[in-house]
């Protein structure tokens, strides 16, 4: 099973961060973290890097429900969206599939609200 769900886009790397944080938006996820890894690496390790940002999306209500369910969940949260520029300027926007990441949980009851955001970060994409 692949750990991830991904597609490329015929927009500039900003405008696809723009677009699938709005996305993400219509689905009830809040963008809780951002992290700008071509800087972070520049700055730590004076290296340069392509343009790829990690978006930290959460979407409270499956959240909460998680959250009840297993209390160490939160290893897991939030639900990862990648957006990268490769080399010859292709723009890849990914998002961590759920269901793989549960996997490793034997807790049942996370199979369903994991289908549900699998559902939705799916949704995301496709529409991008």
């Amino acid at each position: 099973m692949g750990y991830y769900y991904s597609k490329e886009l015929p927009l500039s790397f900003d405008d696809a961060v723009t677009r699938v944080t709005a996305e993400l938006k219509l689905e009830g996820f809040g963008v809780l973290t951002e992290i700008d890894v071509k800087q972070t690496l520049k700055n730590k390790l004076d290296v340069d890097f392509r343009k790829y940002r990690i978006l930290g999306a959460c979407n409270p209500t499956f959240a909460y429900r998680a959250l009840q369910s297993e209390a160490h969940i939160g290893t897991m949260l939030p639900c990862n969206v990648i957006v990268q520029e490769y080399e010859d300027g292709r723009v890849e926007v990914a998002a961590v599939d759920p269901i793989a990441s549960m996997q490793a949980i034997d807790n049942p009851a996370l199979g369903d609200i994991a289908t549900q955001i699998q559902g939705k970060l799916h949704k995301v994409i496709d529409s991008l």
